[in-house]
């Protein structure tokens, strides 16, 4: 449902018609809508992070070209699934309610298609300063997937945004690798 409608598409009623059971007995499966959306979340998480090791499990790529790769599968992944990748970024839960573990887990997991290759160009790193600089790579390549993506203005055409996502992640590489020599 939120694959064919987005997330503002996803109506409780209308789940419950579908798969043939009164509303309220959605909510003998889930708690709440919050974790109805996060258990989508984590099912999409799944399928990106199948991505992303069919990215780079295909012969033995440099960590600086699996970096690449990494970031163009996730581009491809995004607008393959635009709606259900959406949904990832666009719920939010309430301010005084925070994420459950495994969903947090979930995301986390993800960081380590980029840690590792990281890890490997720089070993002198500390764990710390791997992890921030996975986070601020994933952030680069996202901002531009998100805007690349976006059905508006900036809209880019995907063979162009791959092109120009691989462009950066080779330059942010290539400038971390001359700044720590």
């Amino acid at each position: 449902m939120i694959a064919a409608r987005g997330l503002a598409g996803l109506k409780t009623r209308d789940l419950a018609r579908e798969i043939g059971c009164a509303n309220g007995a959605v909510y003998n499966l889930v708690t709440d809508v919050d974790e109805l959306v996060l258990r989508v979340g984590s099912r999409t998480l799944l399928r990106l992070d199948e991505a992303l090791s069919a990215a780079v499990s295909a012969g033995e790529p440099s960590p600086r070209e699996a970096l690449v790769r990494i970031a163009i599968a996730y581009c491809d992944f995004a607008a393959e699934n635009l709606q259900l990748w959406r949904a990832l970024f666009e719920h939010r839960m309430a301010a005084d309610k925070p994420l459950p573990d495994w969903s947090v887990n979930d995301q986390m997991q993800l960081f380590r298609h980029i840690y590792q290759p990281l890890a490997a160009l720089f070993p002198e790193r500390s764990p710390e300063e791997l992890g921030i600089t996975a986070r601020s790579l994933f952030s680069a390549v996202h901002g531009m997937v998100t805007l690349g993506l976006e059905q508006k203005l900036v809209a880019v055409p995907l063979p162009a945004l791959r092109k120009e996502i691989a462009t950066l992640v080779r330059a942010m590489i290539d400038g971390l690798i001359a700044q720590a020599a």
